[in-house]
């Protein structure tokens, strides 16, 4: 009976011993769920991070390839496409050389293609200035039908 007396007596202790005890474990879960948090955050960053570092190393060696690739580039069109000499002086004298000799047009010859250019390069007739209209043939059959 004692201990239905007691019961009776201290059950509103008893339910808050129980909800301390339920706030307890919501506590230590909490606390897991956030240290399981923190770690996943750290290797995610760590994740992040790498990849940048992959990245930036990419791009370096990107930039590296790319410079030498100029550079080959450059070199290959230096050795593919002809002096090209804008002095009148140096003209004169790299065509006295025995290279020049056989590289340099003569000056009539630079004459005639710049005679050619001007030539090709002029407008053409406009279309009503024609010598005479197209006669028309009556007898013929119209063309296409």
């Amino acid at each position: 009976m004692k201990v239905v007396a007691l019961l009776v007596r201290f059950w509103p202790a008893l339910v808050v011993l129980a909800m301390g005890i339920w706030v307890a474990r919501l506590d230590h879960l909490r606390a897991d769920y956030r240290q399981t948090l923190t770690n996943e955050r750290a290797a995610q960053t760590e994740a992040i991070a790498a990849g940048e570092r992959a990245r930036l190393a990419d791009q370096v060696r990107f930039a590296q390839q790319q410079a030498a690739a100029t550079q080959t580039y450059a070199a290959t069109l230096a050795a593919r496409q002809p002096l090209i000499i804008h002095s009148k002086d140096t003209v004169t004298r790299y065509a006295q050389t025995d290279a020049g000799r056989a590289l340099c047009r003569a000056p009539d010859r630079v004459r005639d293609i710049d005679a050619l250019d001007a030539l090709l390069a002029r407008d053409p007739a406009a279309p009503g200035s024609s010598g005479g209209a197209v006669p028309a043939d009556g007898t013929a059959p119209p063309a296409g039908r």
